[in-house]
């Protein structure tokens, strides 16, 4: 499977976990999503209709070789906002050619599907394909 190493890393880190010890590590990342910079507002963001949660995010490809992505997901949906700060934490500063590889279902990696709904792993598939479809709209 072809993956940026921070992405691989967090996937690693939640194979090395078991049951509900997954579920804690997704709200580890969920208290970690990067704070928006200054002048970002969920207004320039895009929406993220396929989470049940009101995600946005941002795609930066000025450097189609260190991509810049931005996340808002609120503190009171912390499975989505978990899925936002994995794919922070494994896509940032990635390079676009990477970012295109990562498998669509990738998530599936994490071994969170006995213990998230299919719709909430959807909502991580969508952010995903949203990035993406960016980033070939920008290249």
């Amino acid at each position: 499977m072809s993956m940026p190493a921070p992405l691989a890393e967090v996937v690693s880190d939640f194979a090395e976990v078991e049951g509900q010890d997954k579920l804690k590590l997704l709200l580890e990342f969920a208290n970690e999503l990067p704070a928006l910079p200054a002048g970002l507002e969920e207004a320039a963001m895009e929406p993220v209709p396929e989470c049940q949660s009101p995600v946005f995010l941002r795609v930066d490809a000025g450097d189609v070789n260190r991509v810049r992505l931005y996340f808002s997901a609120p503190a009171q949906a912390p499975t989505t906002r978990g899925f936002a700060s994995i794919l922070a934490a494994g896509l940032d500063e990635q390079p676009a050619a990477d970012i295109l590889a990562v498998p669509e279902d990738f998530y599936a990696e994490l071994g969170l599907a006995a213990l998230v709904s299919p719709l909430r792993l959807r909502g991580m598939s969508g952010m995903l394909a949203r990035i993406k479809r960016r980033l070939r709209e920008s290249g």
